[in-house]
């Protein structure tokens, strides 16, 4: 309004409608009026700008894109999962990265939302995964339903990426590297993070 020189009152009497309206709708008590067509005329603007509906105030201003379907937003977390044991103690930082949807169904069908990748460290699951690696974890899968595969797990605050194995008392924790040896964990001494479904190789 000040760019046009016009006060709350003058757009009011321009539009047809009270100055209190105008105030209202300035400081943001009201967000709809029935005139915010011809209030949007008056101030070379949008209707949407008016009503928040968009940050770019200009008559021209052009429609937000739609969502994409075909691309997705993947947790990434900075933090290193140990093919030996990593420490777990702090809460990593997220951030979201674009992945076509195309190329996760490649790895899994969960929700994009149960997803994550982390790094892994050390060699001890080599050649299968190596150091930096990035792995795709899936947060949905934490039943240990069939042995052998790649979890993402924990013991108290050591975070690791293994094979695991349901065996008598508790779980054996395999390594790839035949240079690791085996471990085990009693019952509940191992929590599950996640399954590890695909890793991402770094030449």
């Amino acid at each position: 309004m000040e760019a046009l020189g016009l006060s709350q009152s003058a757009l009011g009497r321009e539009v047809g409608v009270s100055q209190q309206t105008i105030h209202k709708l300035i400081v943001g008590q009201s967000r709809s009026s029935g005139r915010i067509g011809k209030i949007a005329r008056v101030l070379q603007t949008t209707p949407d700008y008016l009503e928040g509906e968009t940050d770019d105030p200009h008559a021209n201003a052009p429609l937000p894109a739609p969502p994409r379907e075909d691309v997705v937003q993947v947790a990434m977390l900075d933090l290193a999962y140990g093919m030996g044991e990593t420490f777990l103690e702090h809460s990593p930082e997220v951030r979201h990265e674009e992945f076509p949807l195309a190329f996760i169904r490649h790895f899994t069908k969960s929700r994009v939302t149960d997803l994550m990748i982390a790094e892994g460290v050390g060699d001890s699951m080599a050649p299968t995964i190596g150091p930096n690696d990035l792995v795709l974890i899936d947060r949905a899968a934490i039943n240990l339903n069939i042995d052998d595969r790649i979890w993402a797990c924990a013991i108290g605050e050591m975070g690791m990426i293994k094979r695991l194995r349901a065996s008598g008392e508790g779980i054996t924790i395999l390594s790839d590297n035949p240079l690791v040896p085996d471990n085990h964990a009693a019952d509940g001494e191992l929590h599950i993070i996640g399954r590890v479904v695909g890793t991402f190789g770094r030449l």
